[in-house]
């Protein structure tokens, strides 16, 4: 009889580990490599982006790895190609919240696919952690989102300050991806600028997929702003600044910090010269933090200047690591381990720490640059 209890005993266990049920200390002895699923785009309008999240998880593991891993376990990763669609991400979240291996997940790049999976995440008690995901209302779907980006709540207004305030522009113009975060962004913008003075003239959406922005441009044109503001990726801000010098606005062009990227520069030419930006993450900052990731991407990737999106899932992989190392791998404790993090060295916060409340990091970083002679550079504080 007793040989009988003891081996339903190990039965037992072995179902209890399997269901992350076990004591941390007792299922931190595993040899298994520690499984984090990634949602986001591989295919698709948005693919360059997943493509750059793999580069910034790849140096960050190379570093978690030659420091000795997870208390001696590697961490991996499992990238599902969503192409940001909600329809996918659903179905992604549906995968990984059914595999006990998955202890976090990291993403999705946009917001709308991102809470698209929410309820599902937190109904599993599954880590969902958008560390792209500005849109206010992302960690509001429950206690198992987190974000390490910057919300448009207050991402928006820094760049009206900017652009009215700091650039003293009065007269606006503004063009918006027509997603739900362009929109958020378009709201939050322009509620900003009004507070601070300015009267927006124009506001037009795209889709994504667009190419010829002339005729929006030339109704632009013919309002007359003194600044055109785009609410865009890097792609699409680049066209958008090609056509709108070809039907003659020379405006200046303030720009949201989602253009930055050495793509900007090399898709937008001469286009982009001028143009004005805020980001939460620039190379040329001395800070120890920046220079060390800038040189190893540098040399892991040829010479490649890293971008945000680089940086911000370089930060990502870090702190999933650090609060791996407080919360192990058991999916609740891993939630409480985000709010027991403390000052965890990153590329765009610097030291970080998570607000508790929000589920998004405490403060941010702001530079304001301006593209000259084909670089990003700091602004000199001169106006316009």
């Amino acid at each position: 009889m007793r040989n009988i209890d003891r081996r339903n005993l190990i039965k037992a266990s072995l179902a209890a580990a399997m269901a992350g049920a076990l004591p941390r200390g007792a299922f931190a002895q595993s040899s298994e490599p520690i499984l984090l699923g990634v949602s986001g785009p591989l295919t698709g309008p948005n693919a360059q982006y997943g493509a750059q999240w793999k580069q910034g998880f790849d140096l960050a593991l190379d570093e978690i790895h030659a420091a000795g891993d997870i208390n001696g376990r590697k961490l991996v990763y499992d990238f599902q190609d969503s192409q940001s669609d909600p329809r996918q991400s659903v179905a992604i979240a549906q995968k990984f919240v059914s595999d006990p291996k998955v202890v976090m997940e990291l993403g999705d790049f946009s917001s709308p696919a991102s809470m698209a999976a929410s309820p599902i995440y937190q109904r599993a008690g599954l880590v969902q952690f958008g560390f792209t995901n500005s849109h206010p209302d992302f960690t509001k779907g429950g206690d198992f989102m987190w974000s390490t980006s910057v919300s448009q709540a207050e991402e928006q207004p820094l760049l009206a300050l900017y652009a009215v305030r700091h650039l003293g522009l009065k007269k606006l113009a503004v063009l918006h991806l027509n997603t739900d975060w362009g929109r958020t962004s378009r709201d939050f913008f322009v509620n900003a600028a009004k507070g601070y003075g300015a009267e927006v003239v124009v506001t037009e959406g795209y889709i994504a997929e667009e190419r010829d922005f002339r005729s929006t441009l030339v109704r632009v044109r013919d309002a007359n702003p003194d600044g055109l503001i785009l609410i865009s990726y890097y792609s699409d801000g680049a066209l958008i600044a090609r056509q709108a010098r070809q039907v003659g606005l020379k405006q200046v062009i303030c720009a949201a910090s989602s253009v930055y990227s050495p793509k900007f520069l090399e898709l937008g030419g001469e286009a982009v010269e001028g143009v004005h930006l805020g980001t939460r993450y620039f190379p040329g900052d001395p800070r120890p933090e920046v220079r060390k990731f800038v040189d190893g991407f540098k040399a892991k990737y040829g010479g490649q200047e890293p971008d945000s999106f680089n940086a911000y899932a370089y930060d990502a992989m870090n702190m999933a690591a650090a609060v791996l190392r407080i919360g192990g791998t058991d999916r609740k404790a891993i939630r409480d381990g985000f709010g027991k993090v403390h000052d965890v060295s990153t590329v765009i916060f610097g030291p970080a720490t998570f607000d508790v409340a929000t589920r998004r990091i405490k403060g941010a970083m702001n530079a304001e640059l301006v593209v000259q002679k084909g670089q990003f550079t700091l602004w000199d504080g001169k106006p316009t």
